[in-house]
């Protein structure tokens, strides 16, 4: 009866062997069946049930937090500031949702998350208002106010640095924010309930509007009767955007106009990474044989097809605006004629309410990817993170699969390599790579990984 577990060894990922017979869109029962969800139980000790009857006078202070990024990194951030409230006892003002220069969104938290169901489930960890106090005399500066910023907070900081270093300012001023905040605390120096927590929120608490999960399932709804036949679905994240090519510094050939265009474009956006551009060759053949390099739309057909889905299936894409347009994307297209994107599912009339706010458009992404019988990544991120992560704590029987951008680095340069000897490569190495229990290794993310601080023994 030893729960069903893989061991980690390295890159490589060593699982007991099951009697299940293989499929393509589910994991083996066997590893669904030895763990279970169980964020929402509090410890038999647990001392945070006051938190909702704490007076202005018992708690330490306010604290806001400026969410930035995009939806998901500022949901991990706002996880995080339930969490570091929690430590040093004070109030959360609801988290300011930035409006970066990147995303051009204005959205608000209330725009696109339950605020009411948000205070309510976690009432008895942490005390929650939805302002700013009234007594505030520079209410409107609490974020732009230097004397009321802890800036430089650094990357995965402990919980005791919150405690030397942000609790007593907070009790001097009585009211402070953290700015900017995303990744400001750890996993590993941390209580252990405290990582429970993150998970009670982002699992539990993090609930999207209504009229968002509504539209969510309509778009599932379609995509499993496109065909007038009840059929499973696959949801792509295709990270191949303009941004994300410039950011990863790695080469995808094109002409010589392309190039002289991308190197522009970087060197504008990132000119201390560029200098002169000089070394970026050598070091962009590095990154693709260590697999760190998004894979293109054509590579991404390729692993499907030998890991032997049909011409045939239904896959949902989420992504922006793929580089290189269609050019980039008709060899997957060729290989699978069947992608769709949102806007193929639904009338611009559906979607107009969210169209004004981009969050909005994402969260609808990212409701239609976790609930898909397949989820299949290109590169890291944010959103590819919380979507395997959601997934695994939902029981890990939904696939989640994550290329192995290194073998592919290494096939397609191989010109002696089959398709066969191909096949029988994917198949080995991509044969625990399908979002199977693992335990939280240091280091590793909870939001990607939720089993040992948040799940538990069946």
């Amino acid at each position: 009866n030893r729960p069903y577990l893989c061991r980690k060894d390295g890159v490589m990922l060593h699982c007991p062997p099951v009697s299940d017979t293989p499929s393509l869109w589910h994991n083996p029962k066997s590893a669904t069946k030895s763990w279970r969800p169980c964020a929402e139980e509090r410890a038999s000790n647990h001392i945070g049930s006051f938190a909702s009857f704490l007076s202005e006078d018992e708690t330490n202070g306010y604290l806001g937090i400026h969410a930035e990024g995009g939806l998901n990194q500022q949901r991990i951030a706002i996880c995080n500031a339930v969490a570091v409230a929690r430590i040093m006892n004070v109030t959360l003002i609801i988290p300011l949702m930035k409006q970066d220069q990147i995303w051009k969104d204005k959205t608000r938290f209330e725009d696109v998350f339950d605020v009411d169901h948000f205070i309510e489930s976690l009432k008895d960890d942490v005390r929650i208002v939805k302002d700013i106090p009234s007594w505030l005399p520079d209410k409107g500066d609490l974020y732009t106010s230097l004397k009321r910023t802890v800036k430089n907070i650094p990357k995965y900081a402990s919980a005791q640095w919150y405690l030397d270093n942000v609790l007593p300012r907070i009790k001097e001023k009585r009211v402070m924010a953290l700015k900017p905040f995303v990744d400001r605390l750890g996993y590993d120096n941390v209580p252990a309930e405290i990582n429970k927590l993150r998970c009670r929120v982002n699992y539990h608490a993090l609930k999207f509007l209504p009229h968002i999960e509504e539209m969510a399932d309509v778009l599932v709804s379609r995509m499993r009767n496109r065909t007038g036949l009840l059929k499973p679905y696959m949801a792509l994240h295709l990270r191949f955007e303009k941004g994300m090519v410039g950011l990863s510094f790695c080469d995808f050939v094109g002409n010589r106009e392309e190039k002289a265009m991308m190197a522009a474009y970087r060197k504008k956006e990132w000119p201390r990474r560029f200098k002169n551009g000089s070394h970026l060759w050598r070091q962009a053949l590095l990154k693709r044989k260590e697999g760190r390099c998004p894979l293109e739309p054509a590579e991404v057909g390729v692993v499907l097809m030998a890991k032997g889905y049909p011409k045939e299936t239904q896959i949902y894409v989420a992504s922006g605006q793929v580089y290189g347009g269609e050019n980039r994307m008709s060899p997957l297209r060729n290989m699978f004629p069947n992608l769709v994107r949102k806007d193929d599912l639904a009338t611009k009339e559906e979607l107009k309410p969210f169209r004004q706010h981009v969050t909005s458009l994402a969260a609808l992404d990212f409701l239609v990817c976790v609930k898909s019988d397949v989820f299949v990544m290109t590169h890291g991120g944010n959103f590819a993170k919380l979507v395997i992560g959601t997934r695994r704590y939902m029981g890990h029987e939904l696939k989640s699969i994550k290329p192995d951008k290194s073998l592919m680095a290494k096939a397609l340069g191989d010109p002696t390599l089959g398709w066969p000897a191909f096949v029988d490569q994917v198949a080995s190495t991509h044969e625990f790579r399908t979002g199977l229990p693992e335990p939280t290794f240091p280091g590793f993310d909870i939001y990607e990984n939720p089993l040992s601080h948040c799940m538990c023994r069946a």
